[in-house]
């Protein structure tokens, strides 16, 4: 947490562990009840619906992690070439730079004096100098550039968590039909996962829900139908 000047309190939320973790465990979820419900539909036998909703969950927790280690790593390396490009700058022509800073404030309305007082003190600090031109020129923080590891592991944790959720019947059954008890439990999971996180971000608990209930029931229906109509030899 963080205070501002007036005791209200501020979520660190820059990381990128958290969409990582919530869009985890959402698209594990979606996706093991629509993968389970697709082939339950086909009448399979009931090994088989389980066999098939562990290797979804087991190859979509690496995917996923996979996917967003490459992706932040990929980012943050970019932002962190052009944070050295600034760098550089500021160390090679401070005077270009010192005036870049002194027509920035100049746009946001600071004029005269004051702007060319503020261009050269923030000059004075190399570490103040570099935050501001990349915050401003390039809309980069550099103490805030992501954790790729975090995302990645945030990401295949919570997608296994999701993938779990529906998969549990055929689980701790080894016989049977177990679709409804497929449903019921991704209806819990998604109205949860909906409501907290409409929770976190202040927009609504039923409406997050709502949507998060609908977009999974969309998801499976459209599966289980095809699972149904395709069926198995």
């Amino acid at each position: 947490m963080q205070r501002d000047h007036y005791g209200e309190h501020h979520r660190k939320i820059s990381d990128g562990w958290i969409r990582a973790s919530i869009f985890g465990m959402s698209d594990g979820l979606v996706t093991n009840v629509s993968f389970i419900l697709g082939f339950a539909g086909a009448s399979p036998a009931h090994s088989v619906v389980r066999l098939a909703g562990l290797a979804s969950l087991v190859a979509g927790s690496f995917s996923m992690g996979s996917g967003e280690y490459l992706s932040m790593r990929a980012q943050k390396e970019l932002f962190e070439y052009e944070i050295d490009v600034e760098r550089r700058a500021l160390q090679e022509f401070p005077a270009a730079e010192e005036q870049e800073l002194r027509e920035l404030f100049e746009s946001r309305g600071i004029h005269g004096e004051l702007a060319e007082r503020l261009s050269a003190d923030l000059m004075r600090d190399p570490d103040l100098a570099l935050r501001t031109h990349a915050r401003e020129e390039l809309g980069i923080d550099p103490s805030a550039t992501g954790s790729p590891l975090g995302a990645a592991l945030g990401s295949s944790a919570s997608f296994a968590v999701g993938a779990l959720v529906p998969l549990v019947p055929w689980l701790v059954s080894s016989h049977g039909n177990d679709i409804v008890g497929s449903i019921i439990l991704a209806a819990v999971g998604s109205a949860t996962l909906g409501g907290a996180i409409g929770w976190f971000t202040k927009r609504g608990t039923v409406r997050w829900s709502l949507r998060q209930m609908v977009i999974t029931a969309v998801a499976a229906a459209v599966t289980f139908g095809i699972g149904r109509l395709v069926g198995v030899r």
